[in-house]
């Protein structure tokens, strides 16, 4: 176990599965205490357990303000001030802009975009009170580039890379520092699975569009946020960090040398 994060306390959103569970490993294998919040409590506080003493369970609706005063009441409760907001959850639904329904656009923005407006909003002031803190906020390559029949969660993901930079101005006085993080196709998360995309991208998706040629994985992904999660990172504000094995830095097929 390190102690990058040692002394600090983090809650991390959507820690039920996936990146976001991983996240929480990570943290606290550098020394963090992490609060796991997540809309499926029982998938949170499963999460938690596997933490020991430094992890907390909770049930946590990021649409809801109120759900967001509950869950950072019973953080500072249990661990103290929170040092570290990872504001990870999120929904994807692959339709056409002319198939998906407006009931289906206002849930992929409640949960991607409100959701982490009001992460932001309940949180980072009472960092700003602290004098520091770090907030990470997990939007995709498709907060920086477009991808046909994923309208909706481009829109909202776009929101969260301009939401961070304007957070990071915000609060960039008080001690408060705000970043991005860009994944692209990470294997092994139910972002991928067939229940959102009608298809398996775990088995199926062409690597080869990759330039790195492989998709990344959620430890990949948490191992960036931890960086930007620590002092180590303590002059980065404002910015994106793109992890997708270079898919978005330029044309299919120019790799090969």
């Amino acid at each position: 176990m390190g102690d990058r994060l040692a002394g600090k306390v983090a809650l991390v959103s959507g820690a039920g599965r996936g990146i976001g569970a991983a996240v929480a490993r990570r943290l606290v294998c550098d020394g963090a205490r992490v609060v796991c919040g997540d809309l499926n409590g029982t998938a949170a506080t499963e999460v938690a357990a596997s933490l020991g003493g430094d992890g907390l369970g909770l049930h946590l609706d990021v649409r809801s303000e109120a759900s967001w005063a509950e869950a950072v009441t019973a953080a500072t409760e249990h661990f103290g001030t929170i040092g570290v907001l990872v504001n990870n959850a999120g929904i994807l639904r692959a339709l056409p802009i002319v198939a998906t329904s407006l009931e289906e656009f206002r849930e992929t923005v409640e949960v991607n975009q409100i959701g982490v407006f009001l992460g932001l909003k309940t949180v980072a002031p009472l960092m700003a009170v602290a004098g520091s803190g770090s907030i990470v906020n997990v939007s995709s390559m498709l907060g920086l580039v477009g991808q046909a029949f994923a309208g909706a969660y481009t829109a909202s993901k776009f929101a969260v890379t301009g939401l961070t930079k304007v957070a990071a101005l915000e609060f960039a006085s008080a001690g408060v520092r705000v970043n991005s993080v860009h994944p692209g196709y990470i294997g092994g998360t139910e972002m991928l699975s067939a229940v959102n995309l009608g298809v398996d991208f775990g088995d199926t998706y062409d690597v080869a569009n990759i330039p790195l040629k492989r998709m990344g994985s959620p430890e990949e992904v948490a191992d960036l946020v931890c960086y930007l999660a620590s002092d180590e990172s303590r002059y980065c504000t404002g910015a994106e960090f793109v992890i997708d094995g270079g898919l978005i830095a330029g044309v299919p097929g120019t790799t090969t040398l």
